[in-house]
């Protein structure tokens, strides 16, 4: 299967970091090309997993791949309306 990439043709390479184990919630979305708070529906309904960093979440971005990989596998729609 082939690897999924996460930074889009457009964007500087330099404003991307690999290397990040974690993200926020807002990073997740624009990575996803979803809005906020369909980035935080995703969440709420338990198709995303996150991690409590004091008072506030980080998504994993394993967590975002296995999400694509997912959904392409099985056709799901999991995007909140």
């Amino acid at each position: 299967m082939p690897r999924l990439e996460l930074l889009k043709n457009d964007e500087n390479p330099q404003d991307f970091d690999p290397t990040l184990l974690a993200v926020k919630v807002e990073e997740a979305a624009r990575r996803l090309s979803i809005g906020r708070t369909t980035m935080y529906g995703l969440i709420r309904d338990g198709a995303v997993q996150t991690v409590p960093f004091g008072r506030s979440r980080r998504v994993p971005v394993q967590v975002l791949i296995d999400y694509l990989n997912q959904n392409m596998q099985t056709g799901n729609d999991h995007a909140a309306a």
